[in-house]
């Protein structure tokens, strides 16, 4: 079985899929992602590709991390979603330390309300958490 590669013109198709304010929240956390990743030790560079057509962040070069996809669902539609491993603790994590700034999506996502602004210092932790999550499980 051979696994498909995607390349930055099929991430930037899926992106222009969602209708114009999902796209622009979303980009706005594919810069956060980005960001946070090239600002924390032993995160290496990401991947970015698709999971189940949807952009996807990996930390496959040092395997310090868990994925974080990109979303939008037609059930959601005021919301934009940040996916993460439900088989993780990360979203117990997030709703531990930020119960008040974010809307969750049961073990698997952060909901982002279109109409309002993204709340980038917490979410910024969050990523963190996420692209080092099999760091710290190493360690601990």
């Amino acid at each position: 079985m051979t696994s498909t590669k995607w390349t930055s013109q099929d991430v930037d198709a899926a992106f222009e899929r969602y209708p114009k304010a999902v796209r622009d929240q979303l980009r706005a956390v594919r810069t956060l992602v980005l960001d946070t990743a090239r600002e924390m030790d032993g995160v290496g560079p990401l991947t970015e590709t698709l999971k189940w057509g949807e952009p996807a962040y990996l930390t496959e070069a040092t395997g310090a991390g868990s994925t974080i996809r990109l979303g939008w669902s037609k059930a959601w539609p005021e919301r934009a979603a940040i996916y993460f491993n439900c088989k993780t603790t990360l979203l117990a994590s997030f709703r531990a330390a930020f119960p008040d700034t974010f809307q969750f999506e049961g073990d698997r996502a952060i909901l982002l309300p279109l109409d309002r602004p993204i709340p980038d210092a917490p979410l910024k932790l969050c990523i963190g958490l996420a692209l080092t999550y099999h760091q710290r499980k190493v360690r601990a």
